[in-house]
C-alpha cells in the first residue's frame, strides 16, 4: 500500500521509512519543507512534536491538502488528550502512540479493499467549522504552554467565521456536532464560542462588541494549558486543591495575553473575569456588579451554560431546559435581565 511519511526531522523519516518500506511503497518528505498532494498513495502518516506552534501551522497547511484521503494518520509520542485533540483537529482519522501500532494499523488497512473503494465522505459544513476552532484552539494552548505568543489573529478570524456560520445554520447543530467530535477544554472552549456567538446576535450586539465577544469567548480558557492534565481530565468531583489549581487559569491565560497588542482591554478583562459573580463570590478578584462589564457578563453566562450542557466522559449532556432553570436560579449572581434574554437561546434557537 502506498504510504506517504511527514516529519519535523531527518532521524524521524528515517526512522520511519525503515519501519514500513518492507510492506509498503513509501515517500517521504520533511514538515518544513512539506508540498504534499495527492500523488497516488493511500495513507499519510505524521510525526512532529504538536506542542510547536509552527509545527500546528505547518500541519493545518498540509491536511487541507491531504482531507480526502481515507487513512490520515498521526503519530504522537504521549498518551496526551491535549495531543490527540489536537491531532484529531488537523485532521487525523487515527492517533497512535507507537510504531508498533501505526504498522499494526496500515497492515489491516492494506487488507482491506474498501481502503481504495470507500468514497469519500460528503463534505460537513458544520464538522470543517468546528475542527478548526479545535485547530485554532490548539494552536493557542500549545503557545501558552510553551511560553510562546499566542497568535489572536486565529482567534479572531475563527470565532467570526463560527459566528457566520451559527447565523445560517443555527446553534443546535453546533452543540451536536461539537459535542459529538471534540472532547475535554477543546469541547468546552468551541461550545462557549457558539453559545456566546448567538447570545450576541439574539442581543443585536453592534459588529465591533460581536468580535470582542468571539474572541473573549475563543480565548477564555487558554490558561488550562497551564493546568495538570490529572486534574483538567479528572473523571469526577475535585477535591478543594484541585479546585484551587483550576481556579488558577484565569490568571494564567491574562498573564499569558497581557502583552500581546492585539488583544484589548475588553478582551483582557473577560479572560481574567469570567468566573466573577454579581454578589462578589467568584473568582480571581471577587468583584461586584459595579466592577463587572456587560461582556464579561455575557461571557459568564455563556460559559455556565456550556459547562452544563457538555459531555463528559463520565456523564450525559444535560438537557438545555434543566440547564437554564440552574442559570435562572442563580439570582444575585447572575444579571437577571440577561438571564430573561437567554432564554430563547437556551430553549429555542
Amino acid at each position: 500500500m502506498p504510504v506517504h511519511i511527514i516529519a519535523d526531522s531527518t532521524e524521524q523519516v528515517s526512522s520511519l521509512r525503515d519501519a514500513f518500506a518492507q510492506q509498503h511503497g513509501v515517500t517521504t518528505e520533511l514538515l518544513s519543507g512539506a508540498t504534499s498532494r495527492c500523488r497516488g498513495y493511500d495513507a499519510v502518516v505524521a510525526a512532529a512534536d504538536l506542542r510547536a506552534v509552527e509545527n500546528i501551522a505547518a500541519l493545518k497547511q498540509v491536511f487541507r491538502r491531504l482531507s480526502h484521503l481515507p487513512q490520515r494518520i498521526f503519530l504522537v509520542d504521549q498518551k496526551s488528550r491535549l495531543l490527540t485533540g489536537q491531532a484529531h483537529a488537523l485532521g487525523a482519522t487515527h492517533v497512535l502512540h507507537s510504531l508498533r501500532d501505526v504498522t499494526d494499523l496500515l497492515g489491516e488497512k492494506a487488507a482491506s479493499a474498501s481502503l481504495i473503494t470507500a468514497p469519500a465522505p460528503a463534505a460537513n459544513p458544520t464538522e470543517d467549522m468546528a475542527n478548526a476552532g479545535a485547530a485554532a484552539l490548539g494552536s493557542m494552548f500549545s503557545a501558552v504552554s510553551s511560553g510562546n505568543q499566542v497568535i489572536v489573529a486565529d482567534a479572531r478570524s475563527v470565532g467570526n467565521k463560527i459566528k457566520d456560520h451559527i447565523a445560517e445554520h443555527g446553534l443546535s447543530n453546533w452543540l451536536a456536532m461539537v459535542r459529538r467530535h471534540h472532547e475535554g477544554t477543546f469541547q468546552h472552549c468551541l461550545l462557549v464560542s457558539g453559545v456566546a456567538v448567538d447570545f450576541g446576535l439574539s442581543l443585536a450586539l453592534s459588529r465591533p462588541d460581536m468580535e470582542r465577544l468571539t474572541t473573549a469567548a475563543m480565548l477564555h480558557d487558554v490558561g488550562k494549558a497551564n493546568v495538570p492534565l490529572a486534574v483538567l481530565d479528572k473523571p469526577g468531583r475535585l477535591d478543594p486543591e484541585e479546585r484551587a489549581i483550576v481556579e488558577t487559569h484565569p490568571a494564567a491565560g491574562y498573564r499569558a495575553l497581557k502583552d500581546n497588542k492585539e488583544v484589548s482591554r475588553e478582551i483582557l478583562d473577560a479572560v481574567l473575569h469570567h468566573h466573577e459573580y454579581l454578589d462578589g463570590s467568584g473568582y480571581p478578584d471577587g468583584l461586584t456588579a459595579a466592577n463587572i462589564p456587560d461582556l464579561v457578563r455575557i461571557l459568564t453566562i455563556s460559559d455556565i451554560f456550556a459547562a452544563l450542557i457538555e459531555r463528559r466522559a463520565y456523564r450525559e449532556p444535560m438537557p438545555r431546559e434543566q440547564a437554564y432553570e440552574i442559570l435562572k436560579n442563580m439570582r444575585g449572581k447572575l444579571e437577571a435581565p440577561l438571564i430573561a434574554a437567554f432564554r430563547d437561546v437556551a430553549l429555542n434557537r
